[in-house]
């Protein structure tokens, strides 16, 4: 685990297009860890008014994608498996932490959180990554 994986970790994030349009910023990330934040705002909302549940995914996914892609190698994702706790609406800001529960040469198993600003649980999610070989 290097500050290289980091770097080119923090590289591929600056990349995602879908991340920067939903307004997500990666705030921390460590080897194995990522936390980003993404503010609700008019376009993440479903038909009655609440934060759409593909929002709420995104974000998920993306602390994913960086703390599964931090150690270097590129990381794709093989499953995601989300369980929403609580509706959010507009003017909310949501945050997701992603921590590595187990690592291999080939796979990595995550963990992520999504939580309101009052740190309530607003989803929880578990993804399966493959890695390439560096």
């Amino acid at each position: 685990m290097n500050n290289e994986g980091i770097e080119s970790g923090k590289e591929r994030m600056a990349e995602d297009a879908l991340a920067r349009y939903l307004g997500i910023e990666l705030r921390e990330l460590k080897p194995g860890y990522a936390r980003a934040t993404m503010e609700i705002r008019p376009e993440h909302l479903n038909g009655v008014g609440l934060t759409h549940g593909g929002a709420i995914f995104s974000l998920a996914d993306l602390v994913f994608a960086a703390a599964s892609n931090s150690h270097g190698n590129v990381a794709l994702g093989l499953n995601v498996n989300i369980n929403y706790l609580k509706a959010t609406k507009l003017g909310e800001t949501l945050s997701a932490e992603a921590k590595e529960v187990h690592l291999t040469a080939k796979t990595g198993v995550y963990r992520m959180e999504v939580k309101d600003s009052k740190s309530e649980k607003v989803a929880v999610a578990e993804g399966l990554v493959y890695r390439k070989s560096l």
